[in-house]
């Protein structure tokens, strides 16, 4: 027979086995990535594996979870990373689960990578077959967030479509867990107790799983997918138990249910609740005090300081704010961002528009003053509280709406600020800029911030990590709308060293797009370790790099911008409009919030220049205090460091 024909071919093709395949590719795998044969020579091909695709340590630590019931009930598994694993075993195996987490763009985590890829190579390739898996049955519980839209789940989704592809037999369909709809602890629950009831003896019947009785804590579990114990989860079992990953903090079933949502004030109201149980819990171990369902104060660390006469942030320093009566607050916990610098550790929900139930703004002013007062109450008899301090604390007089999420989400934002200009309480409202329409409708509000986290597309969404698929579209929206604004605009720009700092020509390019009064230039604050973020004290710059690049940026705005301002301690510079704020050579980059409330309440137009006054000495840039107020009492902890013999 010769070669060249047709069937020929063919016939050699059909005769080119699995076997064959994966001796290939093997011997490509070992050529370029140089692994063993034999990674992990521990597991076992006859025991069961459980398998966890993780990359902020969630699905690991459910994945545990379910490791400990299945022994529980004498059920014996292997807990497997898959980077310990060599794919080439793959068709030895008989059970497998996974318990898979969505990482950035819909790709599964680098640790993964190489053993999801396998798994697709292999399901496309039409030289190894749909038998290559017809010994193994399978299962998949998925882990992500639904605000990404059509990559929520993608790796659960894959694995299971390949799995079948393969010839593997898939025991449930895939459940997703969605971790901006709060109960991911509950649906895991439900579909940990499906699993164990089939292993135990169950039946697979419509796609779903006839439960039998299971030993451990499942006992109570609902087959339908719900029943579970929202409060069985504590948070004092695990590494970390500080800080709740968002993964770990909200869920869903696999299949989602329309929210009914109602007409309020015009504005769409969902039903649901945007602070669940467990993301309240965690947030209220962190220190917030809890507003309604959505809302959320706590207090400032420079409160407390500058109560004691130790110093006021650095927001005492440009702009002359008491820091022992700024109220920190927020309408909405939610953002669209998940930044890998959030000091909140992602412990907030992420959404891209307001689909919960929505709190009067009134009851949400009323609420934080309340709240804010008796935090402040809490620092009677604090050495070096005065009464007379205290008691101004009392009175709050600014309101900085940067607290955490989004606060232009919420639909009420102007009545709520238009509340508190009405109680004589000034505005700093910091927005994510994603929302550029939402800017547009503000109203007068004392200072509007836009976070400019990046200069190019690339870095702002390694750093932003968005949900708004065109984010910089929005992004540059966004700065444009300040344009509109004629009340004090603020870019703020948060460095992260190795990630940001090196984009001065960029960065310059964006201020003519907002034209903002102020530039305001400050270190990555470094919130310990999280699962969350790969950050460390090496992305921390100092203030002499800080004080670089704003010379830097101030010298390629070639005299629009000057260095205005620094705060040494808080790592931070202001750069300020040079022709509106610096009148026969000295600064006024301080506000007179009276003249600011009188001319809100007037009703007439009024612009950031009519209501600017002068910088004191001591917090101009370059001034012996460093920003420090004289009229405060410096504080230095004493530092006792092991030594080192």
């Amino acid at each position: 027979m010769s070669l060249s024909s047709v069937p020929a071919r063919l016939t050699l093709l059909a005769l080119l086995s699995a076997s064959t395949f994966y001796c290939l590719y093997k011997s490509r795998r070992l050529r370029h990535l140089k692994l063993s044969l034999n990674p992990n020579p521990n597991l076992s091909v006859s025991k069961p594996k459980l398998f966890f695709v993780s990359q902020t340590g969630t699905s690991k630590a459910l994945a545990r979870r379910l490791y400990d019931l299945l022994a529980a009930n004498n059920l014996a598994f292997d807990l497997v990373d898959p980077k310990d694993y060599e794919p080439e075993d793959f068709p030895k195996e008989t059970l497998v689960l996974f318990v898979a987490s969505t990482w950035d763009d819909g790709k599964p985590p680098p640790s993964a990578k190489f053993f999801a890829n396998w798994l697709s190579e292999s399901a496309d390739d039409f030289r190894v077959g749909s038998l290559l898996l017809s010994r193994c049955k399978f299962a998949v519980f998925g882990v992500g967030s639904g605000a990404y839209g059509t990559t929520f789940n993608t790796v659960a989704r894959d694995f299971s479509k390949h799995m079948r592809a393969l010839g593997a037999m898939e025991i449930l369909p895939v459940w997703e867990g969605d971790v901006d709809s709060g109960d991911v602890d509950e649906v895991f629950h439900a579909w940990s107790a499906k699993m164990i009831g089939y292993l135990k003896g169950g039946v697979v019947e419509n796609g779903g799983v006839l439960v039998s009785e299971v030993g451990g804590d499942l006992s109570d579990a609902e087959s339908d997918g719900g029943g579970a114990d929202e409060d069985e989860e504590d948070n004092e079992g695990g590494v970390d138990s500080e800080i709740v990953d968002l993964e770990d903090i909200a869920g869903k079933a696999p299949l989602k249910k329309t929210v009914p949502t109602a007409e309020t004030n015009g504005k769409l109201n969902g039903k649901k609740e945007m602070v669940t149980p467990v993301i309240r819990a965690s947030l209220v171990k962190q220190g917030y005090k809890i507003i309604g369902s959505h809302s959320g104060v706590k207090i400032c660390r420079w409160t407390k300081s500058q109560l004691r006469g130790r110093g006021g942030c650095y927001k005492h320093s440009f702009y002359g704010i008491e820091s022992h009566r700024c109220m920190e607050a927020t309408p909405s916990l939610a953002c669209a961002n998940k930044c890998v610098f959030c000091w909140r550790h992602h412990t907030n929900p992420v959404g891209k528009s307001w689909q919960w139930k929505m709190d009067d703004p009134l009851e949400i002013v009323n609420s934080a003053i309340d709240l804010h007062t008796n935090m402040i109450k809490q620092m009677k008899g604090v050495p070096g509280v005065t009464l007379e301090r205290l008691m101004e604390g009392l009175s709050p007089r600014h309101c900085a709406l940067s607290l955490v999420g989004e606060p232009i989400m919420y639909p009420e934002i102007n009545t709520l600020v238009d509340e508190l200009h009405r109680r004589r309480i000034s505005t700093f409202l910091v927005t994510n800029a994603q929302f550029p329409e939402k800017i547009k409708t503000l109203r007068p509000l004392t200072q509007l911030y836009v976070s400019v986290d990046a200069a190019t597309k690339e870095s702002l969404k390694a750093i932003d990590r968005p949900l708004f698929g065109d984010f910089w579209e929005r992004f540059i929206d966004s700065l444009k709308a300040l344009l509109e604004k004629q009340q004090r605009t603020v870019y703020r720009l948060t460095l992260v060293k190795g990630w940001n700092t090196e984009d001065i020509d960029a960065y310059s390019n964006l201020f003519s797009l907002g034209n903002p009064d102020f530039v305001e230039i400050k270190g990555v604050t470094y919130c310990g370790s999280s699962a969350t973020s790969k950050l460390t004290m090496e992305n921390v710059p100092w203030h002499a790099d800080v004080k670089a690049f704003s010379e830097a940026l101030a010298l390629k705005s070639q005299g629009e911008y000057e260095v205005a301002c620094e705060h040494v301690h808080s790592c931070c510079v202001l750069l300020a409009k040079t022709e509106k704020f610096k009148v026969n050579g000295k600064w006024f980059t301080w506000i007179d919030y009276e003249k600011f409330h009188n001319l809100v309440a007037s009703g007439k137009p009024f612009n950031s220049m009519d209501y600017m006054a002068a910088t004191p000495s001591w917090a101009v840039y370059g001034a012996e205090e460093g920003g420090f107020d004289p009229g405060q009492s410096r504080y230095r902890k004493e530092r006792h460091h092991k030594s080192s013999h």
